[in-house]
């Protein structure tokens, strides 16, 4: 068994599609609108064949996100290297992006970053 896809809502659906285009090389779909409700969406592949839905519609509840609630905190991406690591976090810095944490060694051994991406989603990159 393995999870086929994850997906989230977003507000600006082709910025958050480009954001991950831009950051982490993923490949989007044509998109999907269906036109009675408003839905839209975008399915984007990375380069392992993980999956993210992207989605919009009419009258979404955009609550305020925080670092240490109950449901889903963040999106980890594995880019190969410490160096890759360190590069892709300072990209991110510099385009405006805030750095939460690292990169560091976390006390279980994992070499991370952890930045606020696109609409205050949490993105950890990792070795």
């Amino acid at each position: 068994m393995r999870i086929e896809h994850i997906a989230m809502y977003v507000k600006e659906l082709e910025k958050a599609r480009d954001f991950f285009v831009k950051y982490f090389h993923a490949s989007p779909n044509e998109g999907y609108h269906n036109k009675t409700t408003g839905f839209r969406s975008y399915f984007l592949r990375f380069d392992d064949g993980a999956r993210l839905e992207i989605m919009n519609r009419p009258g979404m509840d955009d609550s305020e996100k925080t670092a240490a609630q109950t449901g889903y905190i963040h999106l980890a991406f594995q880019v190969g290297s410490r160096e890759a690591v360190d590069d892709l976090t300072e990209r991110l810095k510099g385009d405006g992006f805030d750095v939460v944490s690292g990169p560091r060694v976390t006390g279980d051994g994992y070499y991370e970053s952890c930045v606020m991406g696109i609409e205050g989603n949490q993105i950890e990159i990792t070795v």
